[in-house]
């Protein structure tokens, strides 16, 4: 379990081929300390197992499922990513709770820039958008956002310059893809409201 709120704006230094997946090294800086292999962390948002610690550098296994459904099928040597570690029982929760599990793809569609802060407005699968609603949680490429609005087909964050700063959201261009991962209690009452009646 995670809050969305990144811990380092990181790189990805090697992609290396290990079908049907592929390994995934990143140079973790200080947020390495302490890490053992197993420890879970959000890679974009997307909940990884570490399997090797070299100083500061971790390495993870992705599959392929994981990288169809994810962006970090597109990353590359160099890529920047959002890293968090996992909870720890009685941390403060400051963003909301976040699984690590990926519901689906975004495509930025719009970003207007004022200074150093940003609106952007991102495209969602229809499925995706049921569950998105103005002031509820998102979590964009692993970020916790609030909704500013939400439409039928797309919905809208404000991005302070701190996270447009210390994120990977501050480097997207217009169609660029993002995981996103709706708030949890969305999630079961869209599949409460899916199967009622169905008992």
């Amino acid at each position: 379990m995670f809050t969305g709120l990144v811990e380092t704006f990181a790189r990805v230094v090697d992609l290396s081929e290990e079908p049907p997946g592929v390994r995934l090294t990143i140079a973790a800086g200080s947020l390495a300390d302490g890490v053992a292999i197993g420890d879970s962390i959000a890679v974009n948002g997307c909940c990884l197992t570490v399997i090797q610690v070299e100083r500061e550098v971790l390495s993870f296994q992705a599959g392929a499922e994981t990288l169809s459904r994810t962006n970090l099928g597109s990353l590359l040597p160099g890529s920047p990513v959002n890293l968090e570690r996992s909870l720890v029982l009685g941390d403060r929760l400051g963003g909301h709770l976040v699984t690590g599990h990926i519901d689906g793809l975004g495509i930025l569609a719009e970003r207007r820039d004022d200074a150093d802060w940003s609106t952007f407005w991102f495209r969602g699968p229809a499925d995706l958008m049921r569950q998105i609603a103005s002031k509820g949680s998102i979590a964009v490429d692993g970020v916790s956002l609030t909704v500013v609005d939400a439409t039928t087909d797309r919905f809208s964050v404000a991005l302070i310059p701190h996270t447009l700063a210390a994120t990977t959201l501050g480097t997207l261009s217009i169609g660029d893809r993002v995981n996103l991962e709706t708030d949890l209690i969305a999630k079961y009452v869209s599949r409460l409201l899916e199967t009622r009646g169905a008992v």
